[in-house]
């Protein structure tokens, strides 16, 4: 039996993949929040998943118990499922893969998904990220936009990556399309690192503006924009409560405005960061914040 199940195989045109995954590469939720989105916006149809059974250690990421009309108790496994989508005002469909990052196996898992994609004659593999950062919560969430490809760099005016250290699903990913000449890019939302628990509507909404700038397509926002005001109206009252806190953020405030706007957003600073937070997970043993989103 197959590990990937396809209940039945969709009719696209020239379509894009566009993947998000809970845990490591999820901070605040940003990524995962983002898909979900877009997956609703667009009125996504599941059409296959990968089985859970030989990716995950059910000890570490463990499948949850829910209660269906009060009665019927329901075993929810990790889910990694594809979606398809047809994208408004755009010649193109979309595929969305929204997962939770394996435990195990991964070189198995992403070439699972590289079939699938070369199978369906995707021609971009474009994946969300979310990292934690020194960034105010008062302010639009820095997106990152990186490729390893030279002329996918210029087509869609991203940054060339330079990041070095421990990597996640995401990073494994991206190898895996490379090795089989697909083109892949990688957008990635700073999320502040001092309300890491709370789910991010910034982030996403950062991330959905930029995909939809990449991608030439036009995404409403405004559901998102909205939870992002309520979203920063609910932190400044946390953080008012605390002096030091409050202090920190207006240093953070003060270190945003004086940006130019052409250094907007730093590649190189978001790489830096990217890497201290990847390497303090990696010694810390993971982001219990981030493992609780999975």
């Amino acid at each position: 039996m197959s590990e990937l199940r396809v209940s039945q195989r969709p009719e696209l045109r020239r379509p894009v993949l566009v993947a998000a995954f809970k845990g490591w590469n999820d901070g605040g939720q940003g990524a995962s929040l983002a898909a979900s989105f877009l997956a609703r916006e667009w009125g996504a149809v599941r059409f296959a998943d990968i089985d859970p059974e030989g990716f995950y250690d059910f000890q570490v990421t463990r499948p949850t118990v829910s209660l269906s009309e009060g009665a019927t108790r329901t075993i929810e496994w990790p889910d990694n499922a594809f979606f398809h989508a047809t994208l408004p005002g755009s010649d193109r469909d979309a595929v969305l893969l929204l997962g939770v990052e394996p435990n195990v196996r991964w070189r198995t898992f992403c070439d699972l998904v590289v079939d699938l994609v070369r199978d369906l004659g995707v021609e971009l593999v474009v994946t969300l990220g979310a990292l934690l950062a020194d960034v105010p919560h008062t302010r639009p969430a820095p997106i990152t936009g990186t490729a390893s490809d030279t002329a996918l760099i210029e087509q869609l005016g991203l940054q060339l990556s330079r990041y070095e250290g421990p990597t996640g699903i995401v990073g494994v990913l991206h190898d895996a399309c490379r090795r089989v000449d697909i083109p892949s890019a990688s957008l990635w939302a700073a999320v502040p690192h001092y309300v890491s628990l709370a789910p991010s509507p910034r982030a996403a909404y950062a991330l959905c503006n930029r995909l939809g700038d990449l991608l030439d397509v036009p995404i409403d926002t405004k559901e998102l924009e909205q939870a992002s005001e309520r979203y920063s109206e609910q932190v400044s009252e946390a953080v008012a409560a605390d002096e030091e806190t409050a202090a920190y953020v207006e240093e953070l405030e003060q270190r945003a405005d004086t940006i130019n706007e052409e250094d907007i957003p730093s590649g190189d600073t978001l790489a830096d960061q990217l890497t201290r937070f990847l390497r303090d997970r990696e010694r810390n043993g993971g982001d219990d914040a981030a493992r609780g989103g999975q």
